[in-house]
């Protein structure tokens, strides 16, 4: 039996697209062990895998406070080292992952120094994978994954895949914001820059057209208060309380259309089989997949993939009408 450990650290939507190498693995190996290391503010995006046979934690956020904490988590990892693996595969491709790697054991695949970010980290590694940088991130997480176990992942099977993100039953009732009469839509409305996020007046305005049901998710205060405003502006649209991201899982199987940024939540409709719209400005549409149901809208803007432009505010160059064209269309309006 392989024993393998995934070092997958963050972030949110990056899990998502690592993840669905799983399926395939398991397909490939069946009696394999899967452990995966992440950050634990990420772990619940893993929960209930079923490929998955143990979720390794690590907390970086409290060593970024406290610098002491920094002892606390290696002897984690290296707690974690004592379940010996055959090997170990950084599918991150950063100093942080290939070091917290080597701490698990001294197997380690990852991408060679040409196809990440930091080339340092490529120095840990046993096994290189070479990837060009601006390929497709799904496509190189598939690479990192497969290719030290000697096997590929098609296109085709990755565009054919199993749902592969599970839950719980959810802790809110959201339920009740769902409606049999109107198809319903979720607005993924925030992500890690200002930059990233779509006009809230736009937002409005494709609810207002789409006279559908549009459910504003929230991740922090000040998106709350931006999804309440756009409620204000809209009889489509109506907040949902908070949600962890068990909830927001299970919410996502049932919806009828995922439109957001490039962000997180908004990749789980992929990983879900869930039509979505992706909206992207100064991030990479090679982030992504299209599918006959997952699609997504670029701004004009040239995006450099190594050195992002946090002042790129294109995204509120997507024209409403683009993003409700391809709504109805998804929706079969």
């Amino acid at each position: 039996m392989k024993k393998i450990a995934i070092v997958k650290l963050s972030a949110l939507g990056d899990i998502v697209h690592a993840m669905v190498a799983l399926q395939f693995i398991k397909k490939q190996f069946p009696d394999s062990q899967i452990d995966w290391l992440v950050e634990s503010r990420f772990a619940e995006v893993l929960a209930h895998n079923p490929h998955i046979h143990r979720i390794l934690t690590i907390n970086l956020k409290a060593v970024k406070k406290n610098k002491l904490a920094i002892f606390h988590e290696i002897q984690a990892v290296k707690s974690y080292a004592k379940n010996n693996y055959d090997i170990i595969i950084d599918a991150q491709g950063l100093l942080k992952s290939a070091i917290t790697s080597r701490f698990l054991g001294k197997n380690i695949a990852g991408f060679d120094a040409k196809s990440i970010r930091e080339p340092l980290a490529s120095f840990f590694y046993s096994h290189k994978v070479a990837i060009a940088y601006d390929a497709n991130t799904i496509d190189r997480n598939v690479a990192v994954l497969s290719q030290p176990l000697n096997f590929s992942i098609s296109h085709d099977a990755i565009l054919n895949k199993e749902p592969f993100l599970f839950f719980e039953p959810p802790r809110v009732d959201f339920r009740s914001f769902l409606r049999s009469d109107l198809k319903n839509s979720v607005f993924v409305i925030g992500s890690t820059w200002a930059s990233r996020n779509y006009p809230a007046e736009k937002f409005v305005e494709v609810a207002n057209r789409l006279a559908q049901n549009c459910l504003v998710i929230w991740g922090n205060e000040n998106e709350r208060l931006v999804a309440e405003e756009m409620a204000h502006q809209s009889d489509f649209i109506r907040v949902l309380p908070a949600l962890d991201l068990n909830d927001v899982k299970a919410l996502l199987s049932e919806v009828d259309l995922v439109i957001g940024n490039d962000t997180g939540p908004t990749h789980f409709a992929w990983g879900l089989n869930t039509p979505s719209i992706t909206l992207f400005g100064c991030t990479p549409v090679s982030r992504v997949y299209q599918t006959d149901i997952n699609k997504t809208l670029k701004s004009s803007s040239i995006v450099n993939p190594k050195k992002l432009n946090k002042q790129d505010y294109s995204i509120s160059e997507i024209a409403p009408n683009r993003i409700i064209d391809l709504a109805n269309e998804l929706l079969d309006l």
